[in-house]
């Protein structure tokens, strides 16, 4: 199969749409998330949706094939709360290796379906990495600064073993997501690092951070271009932004990245903003016009969808990006 750099030199990959938005689509109850593994748990367990790998897998392995089938390249596991820090919440944190290691191999299966049918078309699995619900940078208590919530060192192992499991599962890239605290995607990096050397195999590695509202800062306060000096010590695949803004708004953060960042550019924005009802209205008409504009700037190397976006928004954009050029990579000096 073709290296994935040489394709992002060739055209624009198209990832995947939100997880969430199509379990969301099934109106699962609490029986879908205990199915055949945690039928006498003791918490309650509905909307801990990387459960479903293991517990309603068709569904899952459903939704990856309604996104290859409206043309995405790549798909992200169903593993955006893989780690035992988020599982602690539903007291499930000895099962984080099983939902990575199920959640790589259905990704994965169906991605093989696909390119064998078509082969001039790889399809890739990329294991989601989320930013956990702690922050290592900010004290959740506003009235002792200086406590922390979660150690650098706890999230290493956390992100260690997650990464272990994605790739036991066999993803091709690992997408550290979603970051919102830098802090912590560096130890998401530095667990990656420690695995790679330890099993002596390297896989790409994507990070995507979080611009949170207009100030063009993350939650932690970085801007755009601190949060990509943060992690350009890594040799990454890419580095690009997601979640929080719709297109419209990415856009002048995504002209920062295109700037200064050697990398390839990725973006996965949500389908504009939620209404008062949580719900993300932008059609994928809309969506996929707000993201001409990336592309017409020559932006990005990599375009996809977060939160609200479905297969009807992934296809609009398959079928835009195919028609132009990848943004043209800039030379460490």
């Amino acid at each position: 199969m073709e290296n994935i750099q040489e394709i992002l030199k060739k055209r624009i990959l198209i990832l995947d749409g939100a997880m969430g938005t199509m379990i969301q689509r099934h109106k699962l109850e609490e029986e879908d998330f205990r199915k055949g593994w945690f039928e006498d748990h003791s918490h309650p367990l509905k909307g801990n949706n990387d459960l479903l790998s293991l517990t309603r897998p068709e569904i899952i392995e459903d939704i990856h094939r309604q996104y290859f089938e409206a043309g995405a390249d790549i798909a992200e596991t169903n593993t955006f709360s893989g780690t035992w820090i988020a599982q602690a919440d539903y007291a499930l944190e000895k099962y984080v290796y099983e939902i990575n290691f199920h959640s790589a191999k259905i990704a994965k299966k169906v991605a093989d379906e696909f390119t064998e049918k078509n082969p001039s078309k790889p399809r890739f699995v990329a294991g989601s990495i989320g930013p956990t619900n702690r922050t290592a940078s900010i004290s959740p208590d506003v009235n002792d600064p200086g406590f922390r919530g979660i150690s650098f060192d706890q999230l290493v192992d956390a992100y260690t073993e997650q990464t272990n499991a994605l790739m036991d599962g066999g993803v091709d890239i690992l997408l550290v997501e979603t970051v919102f605290d830098t802090l912590n995607a560096k130890a998401a990096l530095f667990a990656i690092d420690q695995v790679f050397e330890k099993r002596g195999v390297e896989i790409p590695i994507m990070v995507s951070g979080t611009i949170t509202d207009q100030s063009g800062r993350t939650l932690t306060g970085q801007t755009t271009e601190a949060f990509l000096i943060s992690i350009s010590h890594m040799p990454l695949l890419s580095v690009g932004l997601n979640c929080a803004l719709g297109a419209s708004m990415m856009r002048p953060y995504l002209q920062i990245l295109n700037q200064s960042c050697t990398f390839n550019v990725s973006a996965h924005p949500n389908a504009g903003l939620p209404n008062a009802f949580g719900k993300y209205d932008e059609t994928p008409e809309l969506m996929a016009d707000q993201i001409k504009e990336f592309l017409n700037e020559g932006l990005v190397n990599i375009i996809g969808g977060c939160c609200g976006t479905t297969p009807d928004h992934i296809s609009a954009i398959a079928k835009l990006a195919a028609t132009y050029e990848p943004r043209k990579l800039i030379h460490s000096n």
